[in-house]
């Protein structure tokens, strides 16, 4: 069923005959979209909308028939290559299931074999750079605490984020300022790391609690929210907060 689709995106791209958009597109340009697709492939799933979801994966397909496209057209790799390569991974990655032997390396292990046979040697390679920062924190911290880089415990992360934002209360300009808000932002992502807590879904939850409390005041108050001080604002939300 896939070669409907990659006849359509090589009908899109030839250079004599095919969209004038699609065939002046590149890896860089395309980038940001299959970022986006990956996102409103999430959204769908916590709508649980599965009509968008049939729809947002087709489009982030898409996303991957176009690079594969851009990559043939300038002689890297094909649609196929990267479905061989998947695949191969997978089943290298998951010995004690296509293998015989039960008693296998795990996954950490197997990616830190393969990042070693690719010359990636650091434990922190591979961490895409393109992640939400967030994620990439946690990432990165979990990549350090692997080799041992971390702290034994919640008490002295909980001090280390106090220490942070002591420090961003002395910082003297902006430069120095966003610095130290940086460290902030990511020692609380170690502390939700060491509470076992997803920090970028926990930011995400939080987000979203906000909008809700807010579009209430916003949908109770009689006038205009700028006119309003900011101590009949805290009345209303936590009227907000108080209503189900």
């Amino acid at each position: 069923m896939i070669e409907p689709l990659l006849d359509v995106m090589r009908r899109l791209r030839d250079p004599e005959t095919g969209c004038e958009w699609d065939t002046v597109q590149t890896f860089e340009t395309i980038a940001p979209y299959t970022i986006e697709e990956a996102y409103e492939v999430a959204d769908a799933i916590e709508r649980k909308d599965m009509d968008s979801l049939k729809d947002e994966l087709g489009d982030l397909l898409l996303q991957v028939v176009f690079h594969s496209q851009i990559a043939t057209d300038e002689g890297h790799f094909s649609f196929n290559d990267v479905v061989d390569t998947i695949c191969k991974k997978m089943i290298r990655r998951h010995p004690h299931i296509f293998g015989e032997a039960k008693d296998t390396p795990g996954w950490e292990q197997i990616k830190a074999e393969e990042r070693a046979e690719t010359g990636k040697s650091s434990a922190l390679d591979g961490v895409a750079m393109a992640l939400p920062a967030l994620l990439r924190a946690q990432k990165i911290q979990k990549r350090a605490s692997r080799v041992g880089f971390d702290w034994p415990d919640k008490s002295p992360v909980k001090a280390k984020l106090l220490e942070e934002l002591e420090e961003v209360e002395q910082a003297e300009n902006e430069e120095h300022i966003h610095e130290e808000m940086g460290d902030l932002l990511f020692s609380a992502v170690n502390l939700s790391r060491h509470y076992g807590v997803d920090a970028e879904q926990a930011l995400a939850d939080a987000t979203r609690k906000f909008s809700k409390r807010f579009n209430k005041v916003e949908d109770t108050v009689a006038r205009d929210m700028k006119e309003m001080s900011i101590e009949e604002l805290e009345e209303e939300w936590q009227k907000a907060k108080r209503t189900p």
